[in-house]
């Protein structure tokens, strides 16, 4: 029998079958990503035409590529998009003529501090072409002329963005969001897409008590697109996470929402200072993914950012060495648990009433103190027990509670759901 793969190596499997694709902000590539996606989970595809306003911006033109190159006067390919899509700068318009090394020299990119990598530059909304390249590639060119050639199009055509809702008891909702629009980058998209979809099949395993919407759509005008087409139902958005750079093997980081004291914000640090996990906490900033589009001043959602080492922290970011080696699946894997822990703790929050206040309820009349008796945390549940009636005053929730008592959340929990079930507490 074959061993069973773990949930980490189906996500690296995921990120290393999406890694090749040339994804951009719309065109062809977004699609086949989301198609693959959709193998996954179920997803509904929106496509938003060229030129529909969006808030304050414009859907741009529709950017596609088949082939680029720059060939030597033998015809050898010296830089080839097939190789690697971040070969060409992205948005690219089209090319075609020969230019000696001296003029191409002021379209090729490269990273002379890292002269083996190559680095993803893009130009969407300045009609640019170029190429980029290792240092060191460049740097064995003769002087001479080169064939340049990039076979792409720049068209009327859609923004492409896709989203997947695991429906709760409730309408509040849940906003899980992750860029499509880099193309092979692994832990700077592909590693948080993986997470989530990982993150989404689980939550359709049982029936979460919010209803989450994963948001799977370019940076930056995806977002701002998403917000454009929802702004007449975003009050139901109660609580949001933005994952990327989700695969690499540096600590867990989290960024607060612009508000700095929402819900997530609470969840997040609590289970990663009680998980004893190596972990670093970052204050809003209006420059990142795209929390900063959820938490502009005029939606104000309470949306963090979840991530490992953050952007440009690392010095692969952005380049052909953030590819599938670079990101692990126990990386990904960890990533997943800490979101997992954390919408566990989102959905069993909840503030309770007494509904016997004056003085301390009999609980062994009501079987409370026997039901402890085979758990091997009974004094804690006992001591749980109290604390939610104590504080069970419609003011307080059960997060309040697990750090005033300094209880795990999942016993204080546990406790309200025996109170509940025995007509003590009302939510």
């Amino acid at each position: 029998m074959a061993p069973m793969t773990t949930p980490g190596e189906e996500m690296h499997a995921l990120v290393e079958r999406l890694y090749p694709l040339c994804r951009s902000i719309t065109g062809d590539g977004v699609r086949a990503t989301l198609d693959i996606v959709g193998e996954y989970i179920p997803l509904q595809v929106h496509e938003v035409p060229t030129g529909t306003r969006v808030l304050d911006w414009t859907v741009p033109q529709e950017w596609n590529i088949r082939d680029a190159y720059v060939a030597d006067a033998s015809g050898r390919r010296v830089v080839d998009f097939a190789a690697s899509s971040l070969h060409v700068l992205g948005y690219s318009v089209p090319v075609a003529a020969t230019l000696p090394l001296s003029e191409l020299r002021g379209h090729l990119h490269t990273l002379p501090e890292h002269p083996s990598w190559v680095p993803y530059r893009t130009s969407y909304y300045t009609p640019e072409w170029g190429f980029c390249l290792a240092q060191e590639t460049l740097d064995a060119l003769p002087d001479g002329d080169y064939e340049v050639r990039i076979d792409s199009t720049l068209a009327d055509g859609h923004l492409t963005y896709a989203e997947h809702v695991v429906p709760g008891e409730v309408a509040d909702e849940v906003i899980v969001s992750c860029h499509v629009c880099h193309p092979s980058l692994a832990n700077d998209n592909l590693a948080g897409v993986a997470v989530a979809v990982h993150l989404a099949r689980e939550l359709a395993e049982r029936t979460p008590y919010h209803t989450y919407r994963f948001v799977f759509a370019p940076g930056t005008i995806g977002a701002i697109t998403w917000l454009a087409r929802n702004a007449e139902r975003i009050d139901r958005v109660k609580h949001g996470l933005v994952l990327a750079c989700a695969g690499d093997r540096g600590r867990l980081t989290y960024k607060r929402s612009r508000r700095g004291d929402a819900e997530i914000d609470r969840v997040m640090r609590y289970v990663l200072e009680t998980s004893g996990r190596p972990h670093h906490i970052k204050e809003f900033t209006p420059y990142g993914y795209d929390e900063r589009q959820y938490c502009s001043p005029g939606f104000d959602l309470g949306v963090g950012s979840l991530s490992r080492t953050p952007y440009a922290g690392y010095p692969e970011y952005h380049t052909s060495a953030d590819n599938p080696d670079f990101v692990s699946p126990e990386a990904m894997e960890d990533t997943l648990a800490v979101c997992r822990e954390a919408f566990a703790v989102l959905d069993r929050d909840r503030r309770y009433l007494n509904l016997s206040p004056y003085g301390e309820p009999q609980l062994g009349r009501r079987g409370l103190y026997g039901s402890l008796g085979g758990r091997s945390d009974a004094k804690q549940a006992q001591m749980a027990m109290l604390w939610v009636l104590s504080l069970s005053d419609g003011e307080h929730g059960l997060l309040d509670v697990a750090e005033r008592a300094g209880l795990p959340f999942d016993t204080v929990a546990d406790a309200a759901d025996a109170l509940r079930a025995a007509g003590l507490i009302k939510a």
